[in-house]
């Protein structure tokens, strides 16, 4: 399935809750009578931010994923389904990251772009960062320092401004988009995880990690003029609002569920049960109606609802990903095709919305996280100031055994997904190898072996489960010349264990944060 080294190298390890790249080309060419390059009727639909075009796919527009074990944004041309490069934000994960006389970004995770299609905003959720990228030159403009575990956010209607959730803090930081730096932060509670902004531009909400709530704040005045309670779990990676501005979908990842909020009524009107690892919600309409789009990482599947205001939303379909872990998604500006990236396949599907077929995939760079679709983001055929960094180097999702000598990658039965994958990639010189457990054994260190061809087994690193027998993600560093990666049961965490976990806990708050923040949500996102 890979390449089997001869040496074992000496294995750096990090634990986390987190997130997510194929080779440097797409699977289809420029070709009129490739499904993908049909063009269709142009309906209206939304820009999964409250914002509506209707514009026919073509070369200017430009799909975008935030890549972040590569630090890169990917470029691709829609009207091909060609990678065009990648814009390095910096080095990959491992490396010079890890040094301290390291200034560039990590952890290249959220994106969002103005109305006009002239900026690009990404947030790197490790170097608290935000960058302002020129769409027709793949320059950045300017960047600015923000609050501690930035995540998600949205430029303001007017583009001048970039708002941005710290979800280590209880703060959104607005940087000014034009020349860079802080205008300001706004209090809005615990645990901010994004922004996304009415259709007319004048209210933004914000969802939590922290607390069953959606927070409303008038653009203006920077005030929090109400709060909507009720939605079914603390913990909401992601959020989108519907083209019509009157619903906000909020994803709960840990939780497998998804909260329809009613915005004129200020209610939860449905909370749908979607699945382990569900995460970004956005919208398509199209000939056939209003659909929601959903993605469900631990399933490996994209799920489509018609949308039912004021009730509950009807499950159309679901899409089986070819890859694994679907993560971010955009509609295109016509509505014809939805494009989704797959966090650990380093690529991104595109799904015909007429048929929620998927017609073509695309490699991008490695782990990629958020995705935007910008129509008009560039001028046709351009290609400006990309370069390869993170492009080729693809994934590989190796077979698993539990401690009971069970496989652990076969799906579940009841949407339960796979209770243990292995994913292996090649960084800076190393293998960054990424393990996801679910429903094992509450708060039992395992120990996680590189088992060989001929049997003999390779310790890669211990780690613990939290008080729902859940590992979000685990990360290793190592050569690793393993045919499959295994796991044996080491009993109870220690109380020296546990105590290690809850310093780490504490060493991340200040006063007014949220204890329901763990340290490992904010060293790798378990998020959107």
């Amino acid at each position: 399935m890979f390449s089997i080294r001869k040496a074992v190298g000496a294995t750096a390890v990090l634990t986390g809750v987190g997130a997510t790249a194929l080779g440097v080309v797409s699977l289809a060419q420029a070709d009129p009578s490739h499904p993908a390059t049909v063009q269709r009727a142009a309906v209206k639909t939304t820009a999964g931010d409250g914002t509506s075009v209707s514009a026919r796919v073509s070369g200017r527009d430009r799909v975008y994923t935030a890549d972040q074990t590569s630090n890169t944004v990917t470029v691709i041309d829609p009207s091909t389904n060609k990678t065009l490069g990648t814009i390095a934000l910096g080095a990959q994960r491992l490396g010079a990251t890890l040094g301290p006389q390291y200034t560039d970004n990590v952890g290249v995770h959220g994106l969002a772009f103005s109305r006009d299609s002239k900026r690009l905003g990404v947030v790197s959720v490790t170097s608290n960062t935000v960058d302002i990228i020129d769409t027709a030159t793949n320059k950045v403009i300017n960047e600015t320092d923000v609050g501690r575990a930035s995540h998600e956010g949205t430029f303001t209607a007017d583009g001048k401004q970039f708002w941005v959730a710290d979800r280590g803090r209880d703060t959104v930081t607005v940087v000014d988009a034009v020349h860079g730096g802080v205008v300001r932060t706004i209090k809005v509670g615990p645990g901010p995880s994004k922004v996304v902004l009415s259709p007319d531009g004048k209210t933004a909400y914000v969802n939590h990690i922290s607390a069953p709530e959606i927070t409303a704040v008038d653009v203006k005045s920077h005030k929090v003029i109400h709060t909507i309670k009720g939605l079914g779990h603390s913990f909401s990676s992601d959020e989108s609002i519907s083209p019509d501005g009157t619903e906000l979908w909020a994803a709960h990842k840990r939780a497998g569920l998804t909260s329809v909020i009613d915005l004129k009524h200020r209610k939860v009107t449905a909370v749908l049960k979607t699945g382990p690892d569900t995460n970004h919600p956005n919208f398509a309409k199209t000939a056939q109606g209003s659909f929601a789009y959903l993605t469900v990482g631990g399933l490996d599947e994209t799920l489509v609802y018609r949308r039912n205001p004021g009730g509950t939303p009807e499950l159309v379909t679901r899409i089986h990903d070819t890859g694994h872990a679907p993560h971010g998604l955009w509609p295109s500006g016509d509505g014809t095709r939805m494009y989704v990236g797959m966090e650990k396949s380093d690529a991104v599907d595109v799904i015909d919305t007429a048929t929620n077929k998927v017609i073509d995939t695309v490699a991008v760079g490695q782990e990629p996280q958020a995705l935007v679709y910008v129509p008009g983001a560039a001028p046709a055929g351009s290609a400006a100031n990309l370069g390869r960094q993170g492009l080729g180097d693809a994934p590989h999702n190796v077979p698993a055994t539990l401690p009971d000598g069970t496989a652990g990658e076969p799906m579940r039965p009841d949407n339960k997904g796979r209770r243990l994958e292995a994913t292996v990639r090649p960084v800076s010189g190393l293998d960054m190898v990424q393990l996801q457990a679910r429903d094992l054994q509450p708060t039992t260190t395992y120990q996680a072996y590189a088992v060989q061809k001929d049997g003999s087994k390779i310790p890669l690193l211990s780690f613990t489960t939290d008080s729902s027998g859940n590992a979000p993600q685990v990360l290793a560093f190592a050569d690793f010349t393993g045919v499959r990666v295994s796991l044996t049961s080491e009993g109870k965490a220690t109380p020296q264990t546990l105590a290690r976990m809850s310093a780490a806990v504490a060493s991340t708050h200040h006063a007014g944060s949220d204890s329901a923040v763990e340290a490992a949500d904010l060293l790798y996102c378990d998020c959107c």
